[in-house]
């Protein structure tokens, strides 16, 4: 039965080339560059994707590139496969998500991610939401299904009674969670874990590297957010040393919790600046985020400083 692996997975980012198309070559090196840090899966075509900017070909072709390159690369080193899953489902019609989200499938990812917000589009009602999950799950393949709280067009935070539901199916295996509040996370672990029955339980990945720590000690199967595109290795670091040195933990959590702030800064393009600077060659052009400014390009350059210097004395006391 598949399960996904715990530890850190980034938000995968889409390189352009400078006429605005898509830069694959990017795509594939930014791939090996995440395993080479360690990375235990991607997640792609999800917002840092800007998949609400993409072609249906390119939310799908993203994908396909992901998972292909990673299960090469997995062959050539002999390393442990990363864990793929992608979403990319963005439209309002239930036909119309349906056929997004069996292209996204049939590329192999491992987990196939539907969008929380998708699902009962005008917010009425936790039970309206659950139906429409109902609805959507038979017409899909025996994928591994999860969730993504997606912060656009609007953050549809999972209830109890939606993660009751979800879970008592047995067909989800992961959850991206976006609360950022580490007692309700804390709490949908418990009740996930609480749950009886299924064979498979979704294992929930926090995007909020402030309260990482606290809901790794909580249960929690890792982190899947924005910051693995800046320093991937010290996230692998705490999602599986966090229980052997609890003073080195709380150390580096400090840390990652300031330098993650940097996300508000002109994302993705910012991380496309870093990623260049340290060798996966590619242009900062974004379609959701001005390209990199000489500022956000200072404030970058002062994060890595910090990082590289702290990281050191962290890890070595």
């Amino acid at each position: 039965m598949f399960r996904p692996r715990h530890g850190a997975y980034p938000t995968m980012i889409t390189p352009y080339n400078r006429d605005g198309t898509v830069d694959y070559g990017a795509v594939r090196a930014l791939t090996a560059w995440y395993l080479e840090k360690g990375c235990d899966g991607i997640f792609a075509s999800c917002q840092s994707s800007e998949i609400h900017m993409l072609s249906l070909e390119d939310r799908v072709k993203l994908a396909a590139v992901v998972k292909e390159t990673a299960v090469k690369l997995a062959a050539e080193s002999g390393a442990e496969p990363m864990t793929i899953v992608a979403s990319g489902h963005i439209s309002d019609s239930f036909e119309d998500q349906k056929k997004e989200l069996e292209e996204v499938a049939a590329t192999g990812v491992d987990s196939l991610i539907l969008i929380s917000n998708r699902f009962d589009i005008e917010n009425t009602s936790d039970e309206r939401w659950n139906d429409d999950i109902d609805r959507m799950i038979p017409a899909l393949t025996d994928i591994p299904l999860g969730i993504y709280e997606c912060p656009r067009p609007y953050k549809r935070l999972l209830t109890p009674a939606m993660i009751d539901h979800v879970t008592r199916t047995g067909r989800f295996a992961f959850i991206k969670d976006t609360c950022c509040d580490r007692t309700e996370i804390a709490r949908r672990v418990k009740q996930i874990n609480d749950t009886p029955s299924p064979a498979l339980k979704p294992a929930l990945f926090n995007a909020n590297a402030q309260t990482l720590l606290d809901t790794l000690r909580a249960g929690a199967a890792g982190y899947c957010g924005v910051m693995c595109n800046f320093h991937p290795e010290l996230y692998v670091t705490l999602c599986h040393t966090f229980s052997e040195d609890a003073g080195r933990a709380e150390r580096l959590a400090a840390l990652l919790s300031q330098s993650a702030f940097i996300e508000y800064i002109d994302y993705p393009s910012i991380a496309k600046y870093h990623l260049d600077k340290v060798g996966v060659r590619m242009n900062d052009i974004s379609r959701t985020a001005r390209s990199a400014t000489d500022y956000d390009r200072m404030c970058v350059d002062y994060m890595d400083s910090l990082v590289a210097m702290a990281a050191e004395m962290i890890t070595k006391g």
